[in-house]
């Protein structure tokens, strides 16, 4: 009995250090499987930031086609708004000097009319003094004639070159017009033309982001948000950061291509990935 029970002792013992040898591997092949998880997870959601990247790149150049052409209608209603309002202002002036020609037409008559009444009166006159007002009279009526008649002459001269800038601006008009009408069927065209493709576009965006933590999906679209060129994932193009161009150190560049992080470039912030990670977003 004593043998039986020492052999079982000595088996359990021989038993115990197999289980602690392999405990260790076991911990470490683990480690290892997690770390290539991590690797693998990393690699994924480097290439779909890169692709989102690329699809909201096409978005951004579909709407710039499109973006030109709004700001050029927009001015061209503008400067036609300009014109018909500056034609108006012209045509009110037409119309007022023909009232105040008017105007002097009828003081002309009515200075006839008085020069007709101090000559009748002059033929009656009982002394020179009374002669004398009367010519001052007949004199002053016809010095207001050719006043007059001198402000109809300049109405006549003003309203001749405000039509000839009427008729300028009328031809620009219908030139404006026949540019914007041009314009606004380039535009309608181009949106019949991207509007499904953009549509597209933007779901496949939104399935992009999908593989994306919202973390770093709110992180890309800020940084796009600041970009100028609208570039949040970039990569790394001759020792460069391929959005500012500046260059990247060695030991940054080899932690780029081991995908074990997210790194962004130290000047402008973008996130940088390598020619693997750009070929597989690619495909």
């Amino acid at each position: 009995m004593a043998k039986a029970e020492k052999a079982k002792s000595s088996k359990a013992v021989k038993e115990t250090k197999k289980v602690e040898k392999s405990s260790p591997k076991k911990s470490t092949a683990t480690a290892n499987e997690s770390e290539e998880n991590l690797q693998v997870t990393i690699e994924k959601k480097l290439a779909a930031l890169y692709n989102l990247q690329l699809i909201d790149s096409h978005i951004d150049k579909i709407r710039i086609v499109r973006g030109e052409l709004p700001l050029e209608v927009q001015d061209l209603e503008d400067e036609i708004a300009g014109l018909e309002t500056r034609i108006e202002k012209f045509v009110l002036e037409v119309e007022e000097f023909d009232t105040q020609a008017g105007e002097k037409g009828d003081a002309i008559k009515d200075s006839h009319v008085l020069m007709k009444k101090y000559q009748d009166q002059q033929m009656n006159v009982r002394n020179n003094r009374e002669y004398d007002s009367l010519t001052k009279e007949v004199e002053f009526q016809n010095l207001e004639i050719q006043l007059n008649e001198k402000r109809i002459k300049e109405y006549t001269f003003k309203q001749e070159s405000i039509k000839t800038e009427i008729e300028k601006s009328q031809a620009i008009l219908e030139e404006r017009k026949n540019d914007l009408d041009i314009k606004k069927n380039e535009l309608s065209d181009i949106i019949i033309e991207t509007e499904n493709e953009e549509k597209e576009l933007q779901t496949k965006s939104e399935a992009n982001q999908k593989y994306v933590d919202d973390r770093l999906v709110v992180a890309y679209q800020r940084i796009r948000e600041n970009a100028r060129n609208g570039l949040a994932v970039v990569q790394i193009e001759r020792d460069a950061c391929g959005g500012c161009f500046n260059k990247i150190p060695p030991q940054h560049q080899l932690d780029i291509r081991m995908h074990k992080k997210i790194i962004v470039c130290e000047y402008c912030g973008r996130i940088l990935v390598d020619l693997e990670i750009a070929e597989v977003a690619s495909k």
